[in-house]
Formats: C-alpha cells, sequence, structure tokens
C-alpha cells in the first residue's frame, strides 16, 4: 500500500477548485433569489434556494441590466453559469453569466395573495389611518434590546427631543417573530394604568433578506396594528424593503432613525422657530401699529382743527354778547328816553307849572275847589299861586264882601257877584 502524498491546505484548495471548475464549467440552475447584497464595487452576492438546499452566488460587475434586473429577492430565476470554490471559507459557489426570471418566487407569490385578501377587507383604507402626535409624552418601541435599531433609535430621540421610552423586547426573526409583534402590540394597547401608555409606538427592524422580515408579513401582526388604538410607525427593513405592516401602520419610516425623526420634532428648530415667530409678531406689531398711527395722522389732516372751532365759537359768542350788551343799552337808553319825555311831558302839565302861567289853586282844605259854586260852601278859601298862598274868605251875595288877604302883605279887594 502506498502511503498519500501529504498535500497543504492551499494545494487541496487549488485540487478542489481546479476539478469543480473543470466537471460544472457550464450548467443552468433554477432556484428562488434570497440574501441579496449589492456591494459598493457593483458586484451581486446571493443565495439561490429551493425546499431543500442553499447555493450561494455572485454575478460580477459589467454582466446585462437584464441579468442584474433579474436578481430580486423572493425571484425565481435561471442562472447561467459556472460552479467554482472559495478557499478562503472552504465553500462553493456559482459564478453567475446570466439570468433571467423563471417565474413569480413562492414567498412573494404567498406575499401578493395575503396582500390581496387584507386589503379586501380595508384594513389598509387611508380614512382608518390615525395621526401621530406632534410631539408624544411617551414612545413605546417594539424591537430586539440587543440589536443596534433601539440604540439608534434612543440615540436620535435624544439629539433631537429627548422622551420617555418604553421598550417592548422581541423577536425580530423567526419562527415566534410574528406572535411576539402582535402581543406587544396588542400589550401596549392594554397597559395597566399604573403605567404610562405610550402616545404612539415604533415597530422597528433592520435590513434582512425576505425570509428574516417575514414576520412582518404575516396576518396577525397586521391584524393587531389595524387594531391598536395606539398610532404606530413602522420601521422594519431598509428603505428599499416594503412588509405587509408598512401598509396597515399610520406611518411608514425608512430606517428605524428615521422612525424616531417622524416621532418627535427637533426641539432646537422649534426653539428658532418659536423665536422666528417672536420676531416676526414683534415686526408685526410695529408695522401695524405704525400704519394705524400713519392713518390716524393721515385721517387727522382731514378733519377741522377744534381748538379753531372753540375759537371761532368763542369769538361767535363774544360777537353776540357784545351785540345783545348793545341792545340791552340801546333798548334801556330808549326807555330812559322815553321816561324821560314823559317825565318832562308830566311835568309840563303838573299844576306847578300851570300856576305860573298866571292861574291860582282854589282849595278849602284838602279839598280842591273847581267851581263857584263849591267855593260858596266855604267860609275860608286858600289860593295858591306859583310862588304863594293866601287866604280869603267868600262875600255876600247880596252886598259887597270883605276880603281878607294874607300872603306877603295884607290888602282888600271889594267885588260883587253879578
Amino acid at each position: 500500500m502506498t502511503e498519500a502524498p501529504i498535500l497543504s491546505v492551499s494545494e487541496i484548495s487549488l485540487s478542489l477548485k481546479s476539478c469543480v471548475e473543470q466537471v460544472f464549467s457550464h450548467i443552468k440552475v433554477r432556484g428562488e433569489v434570497s440574501d441579496v447584497k449589492r456591494a459598493t464595487s457593483g458586484h451581486i452576492y446571493f443565495s439561490l434556494k429551493d425546499k431543500d438546499a442553499v447555493l450561494s452566488a455572485i454575478c460580477w460587475r459589467g454582466r446585462s441590466s437584464a441579468t442584474m434586473q433579474a436578481i430580486q429577492t423572493g425571484l425565481e430565476i435561471i442562472c447561467t453559469g459556472k460552479l467554482s470554490t472559495y478557499p478562503g471559507r472552504s465553500n462553493y459557489q456559482m459564478i453567475v453569466d446570466e439570468a433571467e426570471p423563471a417565474g413569480v418566487g413562492a414567498l412573494l407569490k404567498l406575499l401578493n395573495e395575503r396582500k390581496e385578501k387584507l386589503e379586501k377587507e380595508g384594513l389598509f383604507e387611508p380614512d382608518h389611518k390615525k395621526t401621530i402626535p406632534y410631539l408624544p409624552e411617551t414612545i413605546g418601541v417594539i424591537t430586539s434590546p440587543t440589536g443596534a435599531v433601539i440604540r439608534d433609535i434612543i440615540h436620535r430621540l435624544t439629539d433631537r427631543f429627548p422622551r420617555h421610552v418604553l421598550v417592548w423586547p422581541v423577536a425580530v426573526q423567526g419562527e415566534t417573530c410574528a406572535t411576539e409583534v402582535a402581543a406587544a402590540i396588542d400589550g401596549f394597547n392594554h397597559l395597566p394604568e399604573k403605567f404610562p401608555k405610550p402616545d404612539v409606538l415604533i415597530v422597528a427592524r433592520g435590513g434582512g433578506s425576505l425570509e428574516d422580515l417575514w414576520g412582518f408579513n404575516e396576518e396577525c401582526v397586521v391584524r393587531a396594528a389595524y387594531a391598536s388604538e395606539i398610532p404606530i410607525i413602522s420601521a422594519v427593513g431598509h428603505e428599499t424593503d416594503t412588509t405587509l405592516i408598512d401598509y396597515v401602520a399610520d406611518l411608514r419610516a425608512p430606517t428605524p432613525t428615521g422612525a424616531a425623526e417622524k416621532a418627535v420634532p427637533m426641539r432646537l428648530e422649534l426653539l428658532q422657530q418659536v423665536q422666528g415667530m417672536d420676531l416676526r409678531l414683534t415686526s408685526s406689531l410695529g408695522r401695524t401699529l405704525s400704519e394705524k398711527k400713519l392713518r390716524v395722522q393721515m385721517a387727522s389732516k382731514g378733519l377741522p382743527n377744534l381748538t379753531e372751532i372753540v375759537h371761532q365759537f368763542a369769538q361767535c359768542v363774544d360777537d353776540k354778547s357784545e351785540q345783545l350788551q348793545n341792545v340791552f343799552q340801546n333798548l334801556f337808553q330808549r326807555y330812559i328816553d322815553k321816561v324821560q319825555n314823559m317825565g318832562r311831558l308830566l311835568d309840563s302839565y303838573s299844576y306847578q307849572n300851570v300856576l305860573k302861567r298866571g292861574f291860582a289853586l282854589v282849595s278849602s282844605g284838602k279839598e280842591i275847589l273847581s267851581s263857584f259854586e263849591s267855593a260858596q260852601k266855604h267860609n275860608h278859601l286858600t289860593l295858591t299861586f306859583h310862588d304863594g298862598e293866601m287866604s280869603v274868605s267868600p262875600f255876600n251875595k247880596k252886598k259887597k264882601s270883605d276880603a281878607v288877604l294874607s300872603g306877603q302883605g295884607d290888602f282888600f279887594s271889594d267885588y260883587e257877584k253879578e
């Protein structure tokens, strides 16, 4: 028995690589695409699988656009190429030269059927979606407690606007993922009163293959999100990943970090907005007051000067007062003149002035005698002249009467009544 040669690891790896490539230099493989990774170099790393096995595959950049577009997660494709090995990991893989769709993948077909069913039930209707609160007090997060997702969310919330965060740990992939996520949504909606009830929920997970994200396509998760009274933000996978919870959620975020950004506003931006609004309000009030002042000034120019009006009325009152005073003076003077004229007229008719014209007043005591008959009835008469009085005795009718005269001197006058 000959002794087997001792080979190095590299030698055996190269031998295997040469053998595999010679036997499987041109093959066609049919399988469902999964675990697609597009490198920055342009190469595509993915897997082809069926129900029993998985085959790693690589499509180098520079292949046809049809080939590059056919490599989509969940699609069943037919790949043309060769098998090779990768000594660095001691595994084999297919180098794909061409790829074309072979039909809709089983998972995608199931996903589309489930989506159509739930859509017909009205679970995706926009009218059912609730408004995300502008600034929630408490945020509930449903995700894995050990992954980078929860750290990214908390870090982003701290940077933007720190809020109270409640974390409900769940498995984000695997057989128990769907039931745990559905139970978490329902649990947050029925928290005991001693715990603060979240104002918004974030269901988050990092990127992954269709199989990894499948738990978020299960009906129990979709129906739990639909029945939730608390608004839900879905942040499952990367921006290109879409699961059924995205359709029923009240808001979809492209990434978990994006969900934190949509959950709370930026505190510094709010402060700047408030300051800006304060400045605009102050400026607006200033402009308004200036405009009102200008309008009042313009309107006041069309109004009469009150001081001048008062002065004019005062001058008018003075004129009327002076006129009234003159009227009263003239009227009073006319009455004075009239009284004086009447006085002079009355004085001209007084008996004293009559006496000056050569008449005498005959009286007997206090009685003024105006006839000869009345004078005969008295024994003594008084004759009043303008410059004095004299007493006389009436004469006898049958003979001459002696009259005793008095005044400046005594004298007698004999007369006879014919």
